[in-house]
């Protein structure tokens, strides 16, 4: 199994699921400074533990690295690697196409060359932008994207089905809605508030918290993700969501009640390219995948909250 990103969040989860099933992986990461590389190669080496992984490290723009990934008994593909961040995007949109959508380019290429015809292809809720339909559904036009982000993994979706009708392969695009749990990145939202609150910071509250998300956790996240890698076939978008909405003023509560501590809030003004909502209709999923998000918000947060407070003591990170 070659996968792409696997030292990221996602990917890290993804990774030790397959290799507890009993695959080989190949894992392909640049280990890039968007967060601290750190903690992804704290990630892969814990990884590395395993006999069946193997690290290569390098982008996947490379087509020389990717000439060494793709090795004959390579016959299905996860594809985490991406540029994250709404916001970053919109201060440098090509930097975004370049890895989001020139990547994927090179990895579609990659497997009409040497033979790998089946990918599983992460994207993301925020191609839907702010569709009045709710829930967000697969059939939507997703056609209004309203970041550089946003409008790089729907081109690359784009691509994907491309490929599926001229050289037939098998691609199934999961759209991700708002991924949580332990060892997620720094930069996210609940994240900053978990690690501010108990510093006793401010947290940034943009607009006025009546803002919601259909979070997902990491489990429910990865067990999609297997689903798809077993049963791709065609070509399929899926929304892997929890079909819960929480909203900012919510998600900021349920950190505080998992940590015993009030937030102090500072009110900002809207972020350019946040979307209002998400909301995931998850039947295709359900129907197609046998999904079935099992984590209730509160008591994913509450992990989340313990394995942050385990990881990172309090005494660690105050002065």
């Amino acid at each position: 199994m070659l996968v792409t990103g696997g030292a990221g969040f996602i990917g890290f989860h993804a990774c030790k699921l397959l290799l507890g099933r009993g695959h080989r992986v190949l894992c392909v990461d640049n280990f890039d400074a968007y967060y601290d590389p750190a903690i992804k190669r704290a990630n892969a080496a814990e990884l590395s533990q395993h006999p069946n992984f193997q690290l290569l490290e390098g982008d996947i723009r490379d087509r020389d690295l990717l000439r060494r990934a793709f090795q004959p008994n390579v016959d299905r593909m996860l594809h985490l690697a991406a540029r994250a961040g709404v916001r970053p995007s919109i201060a440098n949109p090509q930097l975004y196409f370049d890895v989001n959508v020139g990547g994927t380019l090179e990895i579609l290429e990659s497997m009409r060359q040497y033979g790998c015809t089946k990918l599983v292809f992460a994207s993301s809720s925020s191609v839907y932008g702010n569709s009045p339909r709710i829930p967000f559904s697969e059939d939507d036009a997703s056609a209004e994207p309203i970041s550089p982000y946003a409008a790089s993994k729907r081109a690359a979706e784009l691509l994907c089905y491309s490929y599926h009708h001229l050289y037939r392969f098998d691609i199934s695009c999961l759209r991700f809605f708002t991924v949580y749990g332990p060892r997620q990145r720094p930069e996210m939202a609940i994240s900053l508030f978990t690690d501010r609150i108990r510093k006793g910071e401010p947290v940034e509250m943009f607009g006025d918290g009546a803002t919601v998300r259909d979070y997902t956790f990491i489990d429910d996240i990865t067990a999609g993700i297997e689903a798809a890698l077993q049963r791709v076939s065609g070509f399929a978008i899926y929304n892997l969501g929890g079909s819960r909405t929480t909203s900012l003023r919510q998600t900021i509560a349920a950190i505080e009640d998992a940590l015993g501590r009030r937030a102090i809030i500072r009110q900002l003004p809207m972020q350019s390219g946040d979307v209002d909502r998400t909301f995931a209709d998850i039947s295709k999923a359900r129907r197609e995948l046998g999904y079935q998000p099992n984590t209730p918000f509160p008591e994913g947060i509450r992990i989340f909250c313990e394995w942050l407070t385990r990881t990172k003591p309090l005494a660690a990170v105050t002065p």
